[in-house]
């Protein structure tokens, strides 16, 4: 067997900055730190944060007043942020910047009375902090068919954006739709899709054509990693998505082939690491690094923490 770990791979900039905005609490204001949702979307991740004291909640009323309350990576609604001033929650905002980006644009077209198609999925907790900008003014496009049963008034303006983790094919596919039915859209500037979503898409993408079987490390309810399985299969290569190694599962391979091993943006590193294990155990794999694209990008950690702890200075 041969193992091809693809690189870019797991963490981004967005991941590292929340994770270490989540350690860094911890430090410096002891246990418990109250985190909205999870952190980000890696069960290990959050169940190792778990045991060190952070406390995952759905509902702000599970904060008690006067709490540290980090808000995860994927950004959340201004009746959120409203609702925790009331309580008066010490906030600390480890929203990634590429998502906050589209909040800004949300409202920005929201106030200039643009009709908004918000290209997502339902339910994501990125999506529903974007649409609580502008609830009347959003409406979620999920699919192409989404696209061909929307009724939009023919005077009204039109505006799209979409989620930062998805599939940069099927959004152009979408995009392509709405500006088919809508000839006057507008959209974001910039794309929304991040560059780390879009460079880890693209290794898999170039490499799928070499390989018999593509690994994918990440949780289920990650979305940037189901779209890394989701493209390898798109071009005929069986792929899977696994939480850690003890996911594999013998009968996937046949020993003799190219394995592409990638992880998505929130999966840890040293679960590649057990996954090259296994599979070396199993088959005597050898490895290859396969770098397609370098990043070098970094955030801020939040003002907050920015400096040594208070009695540091």
């Amino acid at each position: 067997m041969h193992i091809f770990l693809v690189q870019p791979r797991g963490f981004c900039a967005g991941v590292r900055m929340a994770l270490q905005t989540l350690e860094r609490a911890l430090e410096r204001f002891g246990r418990p730190v109250y985190v909205y949702h999870e952190i980000v979307h890696n069960r290990w991740v959050v169940e190792d944060f778990r045991r060190r004291g952070a406390v995952f909640v759905d509902e702000l009323s599970q904060v008690p007043s006067g709490a540290y309350l980090i808000f995860s990576a994927h950004g959340v609604s201004p009746a959120v942020r409203a609702q925790a001033a009331a309580r008066g929650l010490k906030v600390i905002d480890a929203t990634c910047p590429l998502v906050t980006k589209v909040h800004r644009e949300a409202l920005r077209f929201a106030q200039q009375d643009y009709q908004i198609l918000l290209i997502g999925h339902a339910g994501h907790d990125e999506i529903v902090g974007v649409m609580g900008e502008a609830p009347r003014a959003i409406r979620l496009i999920q699919s192409v068919e989404d696209v061909d049963r929307l009724e939009v008034a023919p005077e009204a303006k039109v505006a799209y954006l979409t989620q930062t983790t998805l599939s940069k094919q099927e959004v152009e596919k979408i995009v392509a739709r709405l500006r088919a039915r809508f000839p006057h859209i507008v959209g974001p500037a910039k794309d929304d899709i991040c560059y780390a979503t879009q460079n880890r898409q693209e290794a898999v993408r170039l490499l799928a054509p070499e390989v018999q079987v593509a690994l994918v490390v990440g949780s289920a309810n990650s979305s940037n990693s189901r779209r890394l399985a989701e493209i390898a299969q798109a071009q005929g290569v069986p792929a899977y998505l696994i939480d850690a190694p003890q996911d594999l599962r013998l009968e996937w391979f046949q020993g003799d082939e190219c394995v592409l091993l990638t992880a998505g943006a929130s999966a840890p590193e040293h679960l590649v690491a057990e996954c090259v294990g296994w599979l070396q155990q199993h088959f005597q794999a050898t490895v290859q690094e396969r770098i397609i694209r370098e990043e070098h990008v970094q955030f801020l950690l939040p003002p907050e923490l920015r400096g040594p702890p208070e009695g540091n200075q």
